[in-house]
């Protein structure tokens, strides 16, 4: 790498941290820093949306996807599609629409609402410790990235590089800053994709003709993979998008239903087919620049998967471009980044401390200390795992396998009870840890989250019915919640007896 493009992506970083350090002097409340005001319009909560959910972690997973798989990799950003629009259609209306939930800051106020303080407490917990785990990601594939651009750069200081600008640049903006630079981050990584990295990888790998000539045949087939594979997906993303505590933030952000649904349905066509298939394109492409030998000492039969990117576009770019395609990359990580550390720090302030009495000043500078304090164990777990993917799909199946079932049920199931969703909870996520640390191997190589989301639903139907809440009432919308008094505080949304929203 010349010094261009190390100048180039140093004045991204810098530019970034002043976006940051701008914010931070707009934020006077929690609304500003959690949700943004509640004022934002589709199109910037849509790109954000996509930004988020695809980011640098599946844009680096895509590619290691691409060079494993090949094309077929795209159908994992079809399940994303899947999940938005049903969101759009099922989920949207019933939470934007509700004048109860209009002052929520997080996700499990939801469960608070809906079920009682004990249930929206270990909510707070699944969803902290699972977007802890998402930033972690999110650090790791950045360093990857940094890794395989900067020969001189060692996996620990890029992992340091990325966590501090990462944790610093979003402590200091809130979700304000997050919205507004993922447009700009998103638009930065789709216009070095097509103009630059696309093209450039294309010539480079001899086009068509250069591909099919060095892959196997499976490799530009968009079957290239088995039931398992769609299913395992399909059960731990298209959820995510009914218990993603980032989604429900930009829920909340948007001005009314019909600019949250429209939010929706942008990210769902940005997510497939436009942002699967490029991501598993180059993927594909740096697996036959491997085996075309374009990558120095670099084998295709030894060599990460997720790497092949980064040192395909090391490879074929020349000074300048590689730090404006290094940096549109390092943008898509950051959109991600920065969400799910937003997320986990709301759940932290909202949903496990509570008010305790602090005015709105107080509230955002400890919610600014909580966020510094997740990203630090973000990035501490970042520095002992090895794969981005496989690290994010565990902290999706770790939420979905949770809250996923008693969502479902207070939405749509008339007989859900605060005991049923209680247990739900707790043994969904515990079958699913288990069975991964555990590393039993599973019949047909299903996923640990399908055993967790069945454990699940038979503990929330069984509990429910054995253990029904004393004032479960039918309402003109079908869900059902939990009747308390209203304090003045945002934590008080959590109250006993149990009637219909």
């Amino acid at each position: 790498m010349q010094l261009i493009d190390l100048l180039i992506f140093i004045a991204y970083m810098i530019g970034m941290l002043g976006v940051g350090y701008y914010f931070m002097g707009k934020n006077k409340d929690q609304d500003d820093y959690y949700v943004g005001g509640r004022k934002m319009g589709s199109l910037h909560v849509g790109l954000s949306v996509v930004a988020t959910d695809v980011g640098g972690g599946f844009s680096i997973g895509l590619g290691g996807l691409g060079f494993t798989i090949g094309l077929a990799g795209s159908w994992m950003l079809f399940t994303g599609l899947i999940g938005a629009w049903l969101a759009a259609v099922l989920l949207i209306p019933k939470i934007k629409g509700n004048s109860a939930f209009a002052k929520f800051l997080t996700f499990p106020q939801l469960f608070g609402h809906w079920y009682g303080a004990r249930v929206a407490l270990l909510a707070g917990i699944i969803s902290a410790i699972g977007y802890t785990g998402f930033t972690s990601s999110q650090i790791l594939a950045g360093a990857k990235l940094a890794n395989g651009t900067f020969p001189t750069m060692d996996m620990t200081t890029a992992l340091l590089v990325m966590g501090i600008v990462a944790v610093v640049y979003t402590v200091m903006g809130g979700l304000k800053a997050v919205i507004y630079t993922d447009t700009i981050q998103w638009i930065i990584l789709m216009a070095g994709l097509i103009f630059i990295g696309i093209p450039m990888a294309w010539v480079a790998v001899g086009g068509w003709e250069g591909i099919t000539e060095t892959v196997p045949a499976e490799m530009v087939s968009m079957s290239n993979l088995t039931w398992t594979d769609l299913l395992n997906w399909g059960v731990t993303i298209i959820p995510i998008w009914f218990v993603g505590m980032t989604l429900y933030q930009r829920i909340y952000a948007t001005k009314d239903v019909k600019s949250a649904k429209k939010a929706w349905f942008y990210a769902g066509l940005f997510e497939w087919p436009i942002m699967a298939f490029m991501g598993v394109m180059l993927g594909l492409m740096s697996r036959v620049a491997a085996e075309q030998g374009l990558l120095g000492d670099f084998s295709a039969a030894t060599m990460d998967a997720e790497t092949g990117l980064p040192l395909l576009l090391r490879t074929i770019l020349p000074a300048g471009i590689l730090g404006l395609m290094m940096s549109a990359y390092f943008s898509a990580i950051l959109s991600t980044a920065d969400s799910c550390l937003m997320a986990a720090s709301g759940n932290v302030m909202t949903d496990l401390i509570g008010e305790r009495g602090m005015n709105s000043k107080h509230h955002l500078r400890y919610s600014q200390i909580a966020t510094f304090i997740l990203g630090g164990l973000a990035l501490l777990l970042a520095t002992q795992m090895t794969e981005v993917l496989g690290l994010m799909l565990y902290s999706y199946a770790f939420m979905v396998s949770g809250l996923f079932i008693p969502v479902l049920g207070a939405l749509f199931w008339k007989k859900s009870s605060a005991a049923g969703a209680f247990w739900a909870m707790l043994i969904g996520g515990v079958t699913t840890v288990v069975l991964i640390l555990s590393d039993i191997a599973l019949p047909y190589k299903l996923d640990a989250n399908i055993f967790g989301l069945t454990a699940a639903l038979i503990v929330f139907i069984v509990i429910s019915y054995l253990f029904p809440d004393k004032h479960n009432a039918n309402s003109n919308n079908g869900i059902s919640g939990t009747e308390r008094n209203r304090h003045s505080n945002l934590s008080s949304e959590r109250r006993d007896s149990h009637i219909s929203v």
